[in-house]
């Protein structure tokens, strides 16, 4: 079978190679989408949930740049829900509980509408080189496609092994075959390997369920979406419920651990320690009496529901009992058992921060191959990998994320310099520059680079370029105002009266002034849209922390290079985590800029060990 050229090729159809491959068509390069079925595309293979805490700032800043998992996530959201809401907006994150079924749909439908891209029904079993080069890629059925740049997003699928109980048997995800010859070519090509592990809960029949015995979540009745683009929810809107493991919960499981496969020793991979199973969860925290159960629709036409909390490999027997000891599940009944998945990941310290593979020219790699998990840290390195590997393949310039202005860019920087030691998920506290890095600017801080780079559609720069339009107008009248304090009271503000005029910005900037006590000093505020004021008084609030912040960040870096001694006890840090004394206390970094680079490290620990350096140094010198 014949195939067409293409600039680049995408392999794998999940949430990282569908964003890539869009990105790729978005930059101009003809782009081909390979994947074993078309129905593969978008599947959600574990939660049905797009977005949460850190989540949710990805996916605002993959919509930034006009990728498409925030604007499908919209259309397919039967629940919308804004995390830490009482907290301030740096640490809020969205979530939208999805229908699986129609967000598979609306991710197909995008990738068929977007020029430039032909989706391609096929396995790849091997990678054509040259000197060093990937030149095309090879097919289970014989046949070549030529490219210039392939990004390589595996998933699960890289000798894939699915775990249940006793029960082992090779597989990307459930129902859908590993991919073992493309491993041997990844083999081939010397790159540094691990193994990794991440599971699922057992589905279960929603009509079994008892919910009047259960505390019911109903969504926001304000929902926050995630596209810029958006206006309102699509699909009719629904609950959740609670449920708890118990004693007897517990019981069950304890009595069956040596039939888990990761328990009973037949699992190898590192699981996700923010996201562990039931059996870890009871080990681990012997303690606790109970844990939460989030009791998830997978859809509007569909009977089944996802028990968010309880992902396991322990056999279907026990996964049964231990289902039927939980309030509102006594009789409840398993339509797929929980399993854990086994897989190949790549060390990704061998990428640079394209994710391009440093020792073999036109190989990106993009998704859980990279040691991540969740949908949105796959779906944010498919972006940055697939506009890459356009750039690659037609000769123009990287495109990089920094630290300092996105959450992809903490991810790839923390990816490609500290590797990974266990499944890698995103958390606000990741990021030195959090409180500028929120989730409502993410348009300010990247719409501009994807249209610098040429990501971004025409239909997206007219919305972003009259937001920034109102945002500079809202600005001017705000910080035109020169107010005494009397005037200032005379709004109903209450502050000092110590002579100081104040502009609009200034005032914004206490927590209880709102947006309609300024419109009584300029009428024209009154103009002013709710999601614009939202964005100002959001602007005003962080702009002295964001300030102070830099100030912090700027003198960390010249201390980078402060020694610490050999002897320096780190168990004495209070406010340390338990799990970083041991890290740092293992590795023993020289100075403070090996000790940044331990996987888990915070900036607030940073400044922690730095306090206590300076406090021994002046000891000494006392």
């Amino acid at each position: 079978m014949k195939h067409e050229a293409y600039d680049v090729i995408v392999i794998g159809g999940g949430h990282a190679g569908a964003d890539a491959a869009h990105a790729s068509a978005r930059m101009g390069a003809r782009t081909a989408l390979v994947t074993m079925s078309e129905s593969g595309i978008g599947v959600m293979s574990c939660n049905p949930a797009i977005g949460g805490l850190g989540k949710g700032h990805l996916v605002r800043e993959i919509d930034a740049l006009d990728g498409v998992m925030g604007r499908v996530a919209d259309r397919a959201g039967i629940q919308f829900r804004l995390l830490n809401r009482r907290k301030g907006p740096a640490v809020q994150g969205p979530r939208a509980q999805a229908d699986r079924e129609l967000y598979r749909a609306a991710m197909l439908a995008e990738m068929k509408a977007q020029p430039l891209l032909d989706i391609v029904s096929g396995e790849v079993v091997d990678l054509d080189m040259d000197s060093g080069r990937v030149t095309g890629v090879i097919l289970a059925d014989g046949s070549r496609i030529t490219t210039r740049a392939v990004v390589l997003t595996t998933g699960t699928f890289l000798r894939g092994v699915i775990h249940v109980g006793d029960e082992r048997r090779s597989g990307g995800r459930m129902g859908d075959k590993a991919s073992e010859r493309l491993a041997a070519r990844i083999d081939a090509l010397g790159l540094p390997l691990g193994r990794l592990k991440t599971g699922t809960p057992p589905r279960i029949d929603g009509r079994t369920i008892d919910w009047d015995r259960l505390e019911r979540q109903p969504g926001d009745d304000n929902p926050v979406l995630f596209s810029f683009l958006s206006g309102a929810p699509a699909a009719r809107q629904v609950s959740c419920a609670i449920t708890h493991t118990n004693g007897r919960t517990h019981e069950i499981i304890k009595e069956n651990l040596h039939r888990s496969a990761m328990y009973g020793g037949r699992i190898d991979g590192v699981g996700p320690r923010y996201c562990p199973s039931i059996e870890d969860k009871v080990v681990r925290f012997a303690d606790k009496e109970s844990h939460q159960i989030f009791l998830e629709p997978e859809g509007l036409n569909t009977y089944l529901v996802y028990p968010n909390g309880i992902s396991t490999s322990l056999p279907p027997s026990v996964q049964e009992d231990y289902v039927h000891s939980v309030v509102g599940l006594e009789t409840a009944r398993i339509e797929q058992p929980g399993y854990a998945i086994e897989y190949d990941y790549v060390d990704p310290r061998a990428l640079d921060l394209t994710l391009r593979v440093r020792d073999c020219e036109g190989l990106f790699l993009a998704g859980q191959i990279n040691g991540t998990t969740g949908y949105e840290e796959a779906a944010a390195q498919g972006v940055v990998a697939g506009l890459n590997a356009a750039q690659a393949a037609r000769g123009g310039d990287p495109v990089t994320f920094s630290r300092a202005d996105s959450y992809i860019g903490v991810m790839i920087d923390d990816l490609t310099t500290r590797g990974v030691v266990e499944p890698y998920r995103m958390f606000t506290s990741r990021a030195e520059f959090r409180l500028s890095l929120r989730a409502d600017n993410a348009d300010q801080r990247l719409t501009p680079v994807g249209l610098k780079a040429g990501c971004v559609g025409e239909t997206r720069r007219t919305v972003f370029e009259r937001k920034m339009e109102a945002l500079g107008a809202a600005r001017g009248l705000l910080e035109s105002m020169n107010l005494t304090p009397k005037e200032v009271r005379g709004l109903g503000i209450e502050v000092a009266q110590d002579g100081s005029r104040r502009n609009g910005m200034d005032l914004l900037a206490f927590p209880q002034t709102t947006f309609d006590q300024l419109v009584g000093a300029a009428s024209e505020l009154g103009n002013v849209t709710p999601e614009i004021r939202a964005q100002v008084k959001n602007d005003a609030i962080y702009a002295n922390y964001i300030e102070r912040q830099k100030q912090d960040v700027a003198v960390l870096r010249r201390e980078e290079e402060t020694q610490i001694p050999l002897d320096f006890d780190f168990q004495a840090l209070n406010g340390l985590s338990n799990e970083l004394k041991m890290k740092l206390t293992a590795t023993r970094p020289v100075n403070l800029a090996q000790a940044g680079r331990i996987d888990g490290m915070t900036p607030a620990a940073m400044t922690l060990i730095l306090s206590r350096l300076r406090q021994v140094a002046q000891s000494k010198s006392a």
